[in-house]
């Protein structure tokens, strides 16, 4: 014979949260060990937090506080800032919130937590069930927890964000300057991206400035869209075909590229000066080469420009 799983109403089982629940979670806390990955011991209830009195403190297998929250309803923001407020007042390295009903927005929150701090963060299920007409037992579920994954995605995250803010940053201090030269962006704005362009007067062709980490270029890039390659590549030939008279106004040698296995073509000078990871001092010098590259671009390549003979 198989037995029939009954779910039993938290407060039949535990009256009252701190009284009751947390009693019996310092005399088992054990049943954590099952639920997460940490071996838990020593536990005591109602430990201070500057003002405030944390439900549990737990020792982990390193003798590192661990912090533990009791729910026994749906999670809300309250007791998510206390779980934050206990960890940081006692310096534990991990916290658990153990709740009835999680809301979806707080797993979302914990998910956050093991990505972007140090220490973990585990939110636990709790439910009382009880075999046929057994004694009811506890039932808890690990929801969401640390995880090697996590922090790498939060590792991530971090550095997109950084590199995000640097082109940013970038953008903007040779924008400033670009627009004591030369009009030609003077109507775009700092991004985060790893490019800015401009039309060079025709649909599908850009001054563009591109940075990465140490280098940095100024280009002509071609690209009418759709299924243009083929266009792309004519227009990109037509103007190769003046590449001695290009190179003598620019004043060097140009990387002409027609990017095979892409739609795109392009028209590049680059530089290895260094790039938004370069010392921030550096910056104003290799922009200064920058605008004046697009600038002797755009006086050499333009007048080609505009001869084109570009369909609809």
């Amino acid at each position: 014979m198989i037995g029939k799983i009954k779910r039993v109403s938290l407060r039949e089982v535990w009256k009252h949260e701190a009284y009751d629940f947390t009693q019996w979670l310092e005399d088992n806390i054990d049943v954590l060990n099952d639920a997460t990955d940490l071996e838990l011991s020593n536990a005591e209830r109602e430990k201070a937090a500057g003002t405030f009195n944390v439900d549990l403190v737990a020792e982990d297998e390193k003798g590192n506080p661990v912090v533990i929250e009791n729910q026994l309803e749906k999670s809300n923001h309250d007791h998510l800032g206390k779980l934050i407020t206990y960890l940081t007042a006692i310096g534990a390295k991990a916290a658990i919130w153990i709740v009835a009903d999680p809301r979806p927005e707080h797993v979302s929150a914990i998910s956050w937590l093991n990505e972007s701090s140090a220490a973990s963060f585990y939110l636990l299920k709790v439910e009382a069930i009880k075999i046929d007409e057994s004694k009811p037992a506890p039932l808890l579920t690990l929801i969401v927890g640390p995880s090697e994954e996590s922090r790498e995605v939060g590792e991530t995250k971090k550095n997109l964000a950084e590199r995000h803010i640097l082109r940013e940053k970038w953008w903007s201090v040779l924008l400033d300057r670009a627009r004591k030269a030369t009009k030609l962006h003077a109507n775009r704005s700092a991004t985060k991206h790893n490019w800015i362009g401009t039309s060079a007067g025709k649909r599908g062709f850009m001054y563009a400035y591109t940075v990465n980490q140490n280098n940095s270029t100024v280009e002509l890039y071609i690209d009418r869209g759709g299924d243009s390659k083929e266009e792309n590549e004519r227009m990109f030939d037509n103007l190769k075909q003046n590449k001695a008279e290009i190179e003598s106004v620019f004043g060097e040698k140009l990387e002409w590229e027609r990017l095979e296995t892409k739609r795109a073509c392009r028209i590049v000078k680059r530089f290895s000066l260094g790039g938004y990871r370069t010392n921030e001092e550096q910056w104003p010098g290799i922009h200064d080469k920058m605008v004046d590259a697009m600038i002797k671009l755009e006086k050499a390549i333009g007048p080609h420009i505009k001869k084109l003979e570009i369909g609809a």
